[in-house]
């Protein structure tokens, strides 16, 4: 049993904007991290592919590339910002590797290309909570990591607020 404490767990968070993956990172620091473990938490920030601007905006105008490199930065800043916010949540693990990863792509398919690439033992993320119609529309990008990764997946859904009669 010694050796199965021992051994080191790769840990994938997928994190971005949405407060549904802070809660996620927040739940699996609380539940699935064990302290003074030798865990290895890995935090991906998959950037949606830039193919989603065109250089034409919908009027036929050609974006200049100042406007196209704003758009660049402001990619990059988001992956920063998000990053950093998860980063310091996690600063108070001792024994515990925190790694940040950026990649581009398709949160989809770049999730889980990733957990394969670096052989995570488990995947962590925030779940939308899209209703059915928004989800057939928009796609589950957690319905997909679930049914096609090789590694157990956790998707930790955000409390609904709940309001008190009293």
């Amino acid at each position: 049993m010694a050796d199965v404490a021992a051994k080191e767990r790769r840990i994938l968070v997928a994190v971005d904007e949405g407060e549904e993956s802070m809660h996620a990172l927040s739940w699996c620091l609380s539940n699935v991290i064990s302290e003074n473990s030798k865990d290895a938490l890995l935090l991906l920030y998959v950037k949606p592919p830039r193919a989603v601007y065109s250089s034409l905006d919908g009027t036929g105008y050609l974006f200049s590339s100042d406007i196209m490199a704003a758009m660049d930065r402001h990619g990059y800043d988001a992956a920063e910002s998000v990053l950093e916010k998860a980063k310091r949540m996690c600063k108070d693990l001792h024994d515990v590797k925190v790694e940040s990863i950026v990649e581009h792509g398709d949160p989809r398919d770049v999730i889980c290309q990733m957990t394969q690439r670096l052989g995570v033992d488990v995947l962590v993320m925030g779940s939308r909570g899209y209703g059915l119609i928004k989800r057939a529309f928009l796609g589950s990008v957690s319905n997909h990591c679930a049914q096609n990764v090789k590694c157990p997946v956790l998707i930790v859904k955000k409390p609904k607020s709940t309001v008190s009669n009293n």
